[in-house]
């Protein structure tokens, strides 16, 4: 391919025949990335802990392109296992590996409990890390030098800075998350396969409902851009980082948030 063919913007951003799997898949942010690569041609798995829900998002995306569901529950050693077991009989090799499935928790201060911190740390650090870890295999046979496979992490701006939120776990753990996400940029990067992280201010999720209930208004207020984040501004970066147009950026923790996290 010459150069000029290389940088025409059909090849630069690209992931037709890709095969990518996302974690929470089924709503808000990372149903928001899965329907990006359905529309743009590749193969996406979607997983998630509930299986109707898992299910019934994989059926939609799949009137529209390709689009599997593979349920289970990824906090869980065995449900975890469950998942890697069911996905390498769909896949020989992984693209793309998306660990975006997360849990909040919050409460004051004096009464917030060692049950909702563990759940969140093992959710939102534990578990991509031993994804990410399992699936080494299947990325591996993916990624090459000039075209590495790719590890998507999805932090937020609440690792980036103090919330004014009573979530004594969630911050930290994302915050861990960005800082795991250089740790295997620089493990990974050896063996042909990119790790990134998102870390995304405020976007419609389940998450986010009560949040923007409460506040939206406020929020929009702060952000620099006046708005909430849309499903195209996950779409655009996700895929960005996903295609050869982000095959040199590896150890990057990029702010999709408007601005709000320095405003």
């Amino acid at each position: 391919m010459s150069i000029s063919e290389a940088i025409q913007i059909e090849n630069l951003f690209s992931v037709r025949g890709k095969k990518v799997f996302v974690t929470g898949g089924s709503r808000g942010i990372g149903l928001m990335i899965a329907h990006a690569f359905v529309v743009n041609g590749a193969s996406v798995y979607i997983t998630s802990r509930k299986a109707e829900v898992c299910q019934k998002s994989a059926d939609e995306l799949a009137t529209i392109g390709d689009c599997t569901a593979i349920p289970g529950d990824l906090s869980t050693d065995e449900g975890r296992a469950a998942v890697i077991s069911d996905l390498s009989e769909e896949v020989d090799q992984l693209d793309i590996l998306v660990n975006n499935a997360g849990a909040s928790w919050g409460a004051p201060f004096d009464e917030y409990p060692e049950s909702g911190y563990d759940k969140v740390m093992d959710i939102n650090v534990r578990a991509p890390f031993l994804l990410t870890r399992d699936l080494l295999p299947l990325l591996e046979k993916s990624g090459s030098e000039e075209k590495p496979a790719r590890v998507i992490n999805i932090g937020s701006i609440d690792g980036l800075r103090v919330s004014s939120v009573a979530n004594f776990a969630y911050g930290p753990s994302k915050a861990a998350i960005h800082h795991l996400t250089k740790i295997l940029a620089v493990e990974l990067g050896r063996k042909h396969i990119t790790v990134n992280a998102i870390a995304p201010g405020p976007f419609e999720s389940k998450m986010t409902e009560w949040l923007l209930q409460e506040h939206g208004e406020r929020i929009k207020k702060s952000c620099p851009l006046g708005r909430i984040g849309n499903p195209e501004d996950m779409a655009g970066l996700a895929l960005f980082l996903a295609s050869q147009a982000g095959a040199y950026v590896n150890g990057a923790v990029i702010p999709l948030d408007g601005g709000i996290h320095i405003s």
